[in-house]
Formats: structure tokens, C-alpha cells, sequence
């Protein structure tokens, strides 16, 4: 194992009160620091504006020697952190697919969750599905795309998605646009807790008028009324896989493609058959 002590340092770009009320990267964390504080390692947390901000916290944090190394998080198609990080000497772990053979990566089955969600929702009679997306950018939201059309097609069963942002705003906007098209969606696919939640809240008939079904499961979807389908992956387990690739990076192991946690759907009240 890697000497103890020191940083790992985790960036994340965008608003910071929108971070503040994502459930998902504070279980993120608290599964990195269980693995690492053993170690006498911690996770440094920075929420910035954009993507310039945060390649300068890399070569600031590479020029001082502030952290060990960095998780990479929301990987975008067409990536230059990897390779920058490459360049100023970082060592990383990137969360999600990526093709930058020189890092250690943690990978999660966003296609085959997206997949199973389909194959329950049109086994429950549902013949148009909508969705709120992640930002479209994201190689993890095109994932779940590519695999919603296919499971759609098998199915026979219509799609229709709106993206979002990840913010309340984004899923009362959402199921706002879905609910107006024609024909509307019977099942709502959200692509996080927030949106889902806020949309839970809009006024809309749950699951009488539209079935909702949510990707990562949180405490949100259990308190929500009604509590929330998700496709639920072990956030805190993910962050512990995580931070057992950074100590394997950090101990001079060859880069490889660990997996994620598995997804598996949890039906709870929000999912029901499609209204006649």
C-alpha cells in the first residue's frame, strides 16, 4: 500500500448550490474517505465555476504537490482532462468510460440499468416512456440514450426525451414538456433524485396519471410521497471502489477498468401499470 497521509482531491464544475442539494457525490465521498482515512488520506472537496477553473486547480494542485491524485467525475465525450492530467504528471482515477489507457477507471453499468427500466416499464404496459436526461454531453447520459432507443425498439414502445440539468428547475420543466407532447408519456424516466422529486411536486398524478422511476436511488426517493421507483446503485460502495483504485494508482499499479457497484431496480410506489 501507499505511504499514509495526504490528499486526493475531487473537483467538481458548476453551480455550487445546485452540488449542495445532490445527494449523490456526498455518499460519493463518504465512501472514498471510509477506504481512504485508514490510510491517513482525505478527499478535498472544490466546487468551481467551469472547466478552465478546474484544469488550473489541476496544475495548481500538481505544482505545490496539494493532493496525491484526483478523481476524475462527469466525463464528457471528447474529454481534455485526462490528457492534461497526463501531461502536468496527476496521477488520477476517472469515474466512468473513458478512453485514456494511462488512468485507472471505475465503471458502472449505465446501459444495462437504462435497459432493464425499459423492459419494466413496457412489461407494466407502458407504450410511450419519456425521460429528463443529464446534460447530453456526458458520456455516462449517452449511454443511457444509445440503451433506452435499443431497449425501446425490442420492446416496441415509443420514446421521448427532454434534457435537463440536474436541478429542480430542470424536472418541473421536464414533465412539464413531456406531459404537453402528444402522445404524452405514461412513464417518466428521471436521470437523478432532484429532478424527479421536484417534478413529484409540480401537481402531477403519481402513478395514476404517470409512473416515475428515478437513476440513483437516495434518501430523497424513499421520503418522497409516494416514495420513488429507482434504479439504485451502491453510491457509498462506488466511492469505496473508487478510492481502492486511487491506492492501488498510488502504489504503482498498472492502469485498469475496475466495475462499478451493480444497478438494480427498486419498485416502489411511483411505478405502476399504464393508465387505460
Amino acid at each position: 500500500m501507499p505511504d499514509p497521509g495526504g490528499l486526493i482531491g475531487l473537483v467538481l464544475a458548476g453551480s455550487a448550490a445546485r452540488v449542495g442539494v445532490e445527494p449523490f457525490f456526498m455518499e460519493l465521498i463518504a465512501g472514498m474517505e471510509q477506504e481512504l482515512a485508514p490510510h491517513g488520506v482525505n478527499v478535498l472537496l472544490l466546487v468551481v465555476p467551469d472547466l478552465d477553473t478546474e484544469l488550473a486547480t489541476y496544475r495548481r494542485w500538481a505544482g505545490d504537490h496539494t493532493v496525491r491524485a484526483v478523481v476524475v467525475v462527469n466525463l464528457v465525450h471528447d474529454d481534455v482532462r485526462p490528457a492534461r492530467l497526463a501531461e502536468i504528471g496527476l496521477p488520477a482515477v476517472l469515474a466512468g468510460r473513458c478512453d485514456a489507457p494511462s488512468f485507472a477507471r471505475v465503471v458502472t453499468d449505465d446501459a444495462g440499468a437504462m435497459t432493464a427500466a425499459v423492459r419494466m416499464l413496457s412489461a407494466l404496459g407502458h407504450r410511450v416512456i419519456g425521460r429528463v436526461s443529464g446534460p447530453a454531453d456526458l458520456v455516462h447520459t449517452a449511454e443511457r440514450t444509445a440503451a433506452m432507443h435499443a431497449a425501446a425498439a425490442s420492446c416496441d414502445v415509443r420514446v421521448h426525451i427532454v434534457e435537463g440539468d440536474y436541478s429542480a428547475e430542470a424536472g418541473i420543466l421536464g414533465i412539464q414538456e413531456l406531459l404537453g407532447a402528444d402522445p404524452a408519456p405514461t412513464a417518466v424516466v428521471f436521470d437523478n433524485d432532484v429532478m424527479a422529486v421536484a417534478a413529484l411536486r409540480s401537481g402531477v398524478r403519481v402513478p395514476s396519471q404517470v409512473s416515475m422511476l428515478v437513476y440513483d436511488d437516495s434518501p430523497l426517493c424513499e421520503l418522497a410521497v409516494p416514495p420513488l421507483s429507482a434504479l439504485s446503485i451502491d453510491v457509498h460502495e462506488h466511492g469505496v471502489t473508487l478510492a481502492r483504485a486511487v491506492l492501488d494508482t498510488l502504489d504503482g499499479a498498472a492502469p485498469a477498468e475496475h466495475p462499478g457497484p451493480p444497478i438494480r431496480v427498486l419498485e416502489r410506489a411511483s411505478t405502476g401499470p399504464a393508465p387505460a
